[in-house]
C-alpha cells in the first residue's frame, strides 16, 4: 500500500487549484451566489461588485449576466436614467454611461443585449433609444438620441468607436451654433442582423436594411438597402450579399 504524506497531498491540491479547474469552479460559485442579489439599487450594486472579486475583466464577465434575470451592470458603469428599461440578462460593461438629459425619453434594452466598455447612451428632449434582443455593441460607441428615436433591431453587431446621432444643429448665420435649435429628419432605424464596422458614423434620417453590412469608417447619410454592403464617405452601396 502506497502512503501519501501531508506534503504530497498539499502539492497535489495546489497543482489542481492552480491548473484552473477548482479555482474556476470556486470563482463561478462565488459569482453565482452574489449575482442573485444584483440590481440597480445600492445593495444590488454592492452585491455585483462582490460578485466580480474573482472574475476576470472585460468580456470574461459576460457570463455573470446569465446568473440573474436583471443582468449584469458593472460597478463602474454610470446609470443616470430613470426611464431605463432592461430585458432579461442584459450585460452593461465597465464605465458605460446611460444618461437622461432634460425631457429625454426612454432607453429600452432587449433580452441579452451587450453594451461593452465605455459605451455612452444619452437621450434628450424628444429622443429615445430602443435596442433589440441579442444585439452586441462593442466598446466606445456613442448614441445621442435627441428630437427623434434611434431604433436598432435584434442580432445587430456594432463594432467599436461607432457613433449615432438622431439630430443636427441648425447652422444659420448671425447666431452662435450652440444657441440654435436642434432639428431632425426623423431619426435612425437599423434593421435586424445588420453589421456596423469599426468607426462608422450613422447620421439622422437614415435606415440601414436587414442584413446590411457597413464598412469601417463609413459615414452613413442615406438609406442602405437590405443585404447591401456599403462603405465610403458618404457611404454608398458597393455590392449585395449573396450565397
Amino acid at each position: 500500500m502506497i502512503s501519501t504524506s501531508p506534503q504530497q497531498l498539499r502539492t497535489r491540491w495546489e497543482k489542481t487549484w492552480t491548473s484552473g479547474g477548482l479555482k474556476t469552479l470556486a470563482a463561478n460559485t462565488w459569482a453565482m451566489f452574489w449575482m442573485r442579489f444584483a440590481s440597480l439599487s445600492y445593495p444590488g450594486r454592492f452585491a455585483t461588485w462582490v460578485a466580480t472579486w474573482f472574475a476576470p475583466p472585460y468580456k470574461a464577465r459576460r457570463h455573470l449576466a446569465r446568473y440573474n434575470a436583471q443582468g449584469y451592470v458593472a460597478p463602474s458603469a454610470n446609470i443616470y436614467h430613470p426611464q431605463l428599461l432592461r430585458g432579461a440578462h442584459v450585460f452593461i460593461g465597465d464605465r458605460a454611461t446611460i444618461y437622461q438629459a432634460n425631457d429625454g425619453g426612454t432607453v429600452k434594452l432587449g433580452d441579452r443585449v451587450h453594451l461593452h466598455n465605455d459605451t455612452c447612451i444619452e437621450t434628450g428632449v424628444g429622443g429615445s433609444l430602443k435596442i433589440g434582443a441579442d444585439t452586441h455593441i462593442q466598446p466606445r460607441c456613442q448614441f445621442s438620441a435627441y428630437k427623434a428615436v434611434i431604433e436598432i433591431g435584434a442580432n445587430v453587431q456594432i463594432a467599436p468607436n461607432c457613433a449615432f446621432y438622431s439630430y443636427a444643429h441648425s447652422v444659420a448665420l448671425g447666431e452662435l451654433i450652440q444657441k440654435q435649435p436642434l432639428q431632425t429628419k426623423g431619426g435612425i432605424y437599423i434593421a435586424d442582423d445588420a453589421w456596423i464596422g469599426c468607426g462608422a458614423i450613422v447620421l439622422d434620417g437614415v435606415r440601414i436594411g436587414k442584413g446590411a453590412v457597413i464598412g469601417a469608417g463609413a459615414v452613413v447619410t442615406r438609406d442602405i438597402p437590405d443585404n447591401a454592403i456599403a462603405a465610403g464617405v458618404p457611404a454608398r452601396t458597393l455590392s449585395m450579399r449573396s450565397n
